[in-house]
């Protein structure tokens, strides 16, 4: 865990970390539906939005613009683990993930199958099942284990074919909680299908551990802003070089391998490179090398023991608080015992709707989320006989002594 000289300077680079505008004194669990926002983006932005200029102009203003724009794509780069492809942007992680899974679908040969599974987010689902029956191709979907709340690549096995000719993995379920080994799984599906194009939605688990997209051996990775310590209204996405350069939309005389559809905000770049940054700075702390990825690594494996501990503490408890695990009204997704939890506790409470107990957690001062079971979670829920769940949600800038103070109001709201 983070000691309390160095969880007080995180907690310091981040926007409203403990009061809400609106309501005051607050502990914020719900980073799965957006992370706190790094003070850093928030001046960047504001400084941007009051730029006149475009890029691609013969002038002072514009020359910086085009300068900033291409740090952040190699900022980006070196966050992804990316020593080829390309970064480019759109407006969310849902719309950049229709765009990668439309070009691998279109582009791909003829016939065969397009594989995913029932973990994902229903940006993949729904633009692999569009997609799919434009190009004449079957969906394949691989059943996740309700027991983990998880897919792995022995899940992947059973199901990929030499007719794979697309195929899909989400590295972190925004409504369990669970990751998912995307190296192991990519292993299995280019044993049978080498060829095959494979698209990652790592929009959940970019704020919460290390991205090495070289490793995986993937084609399309997408990110989105809001969810890793920026603003909303953009995303970023990789794509290789296999990739890049099959048929996608384009303004007509570009390169074959443009992606970006009109001319992005060039705050949002600068918002990346702020993220970058302060993952680059809290690196330091752990380790003295003096190469930028290394401390983006040692920072992943910080957060992640950072949260590792945050769960443990709120299943576990601590001396006169108990945790989840005895409060025996309280079902947990995945189960208490899941090394596959990244920073992220679903749960409903026996006798008590999800919808009330997160109103009592915000009374409480705990913010919280409800998922139902639609369109967004359903994926989860239906399986397991649940209408709803109460999501809570972690990220490294949480405290011990936010837990406690939601570990309490939850002894209330049971009693």
């Amino acid at each position: 865990m983070f000691n309390s000289e160095l969880l007080n300077a995180v907690r310091d680079r981040f926007a409203h970390i403990d009061e809400c505008p609106y309501q005051g004194s607050r502990a914020f669990f719900e980073n799965a539906g957006g992370s706190l926002t790094l003070k850093s983006v928030v001046e960047t932005s504001t400084f941007y939005a009051g730029i006149p200029d475009n890029q691609g102009r013969d002038n002072l203003a514009s020359h910086e613009l085009v300068r900033v724009i291409n740090n952040a794509r190699q900022d980006m780069m070196t966050f992804l683990g990316a020593s080829e492809g390309q970064v480019f942007m759109g407006e969310s992680g849902t719309e950049l993930l229709f765009r990668l899974v439309r070009a691998a679908v279109m582009g791909s040969p003829q016939g065969g199958e397009v594989l995913g599974s029932t973990l994902e987010h229903p940006a993949t689902v729904s633009a692999s099942k569009r997609w799919s029956a434009v190009a004449g191709k079957t969906y394949v979907s691989i059943p996740h284990n309700n027991a983990t709340a998880t897919v792995t690549a022995e899940d992947y096995r059973q199901y990929v074919s030499a007719d794979t000719r697309v195929a899909t993995i989400i590295q972190t379920s925004p409504v369990s909680g669970m990751g998912v080994d995307v190296k192991a799984c990519v292993d299995v599906i280019r044993e049978v299908s080498p060829d095959c194009l494979i698209i990652v939605d790592g929009i959940q688990h970019a704020a919460h551990g290390a991205v090495s997209v070289d490793d995986y051996r993937i084609d399309g990775f997408a990110v989105a802003a809001y969810k890793v310590f920026s603003r909303h209204n953009y995303g970023a996405a990789w794509v290789s070089p296999r990739l890049e350069s099959l048929p996608h939309d384009k303004l007509d005389g570009t390169a074959d391998t443009f992606w970006e559809l009109g001319t992005r905000d060039t705050g949002a770049f600068a918002a990346l490179t702020d993220v970058v940054e302060y993952l680059d700075w809290l690196g330091t702390n752990f380790t003295d090398s003096t190469d930028r990825r290394t401390r983006l690594l040692a920072a992943a494996q910080a957060m992640r023991a950072q949260e590792a501990y945050l769960v443990d503490l709120m299943i576990n408890g601590i001396d006169e608080q108990r945790g989840l695990r005895k409060m025996s009204e309280v079902f947990v997704i995945g189960g208490h015992d899941n090394d596959h939890r990244e920073g992220l506790v679903s749960l409903a409470v026996e006798g008590v709707p999800s919808a009330e107990v997160v109103a009592k957690l915000n009374d409480r001062g705990v913010r919280t989320h409800v998922r139902k079971n639609d369109y967004f979670s359903g994926n989860i829920l239906t399986p397991l006989s649940m209408d709803t769940c109460v999501r809570v949600s972690m990220c490294h800038y949480n405290s011990r002594e936010e837990v406690l103070r939601f570990l309490n109001a939850m002894e209330e709201i049971i009693a």
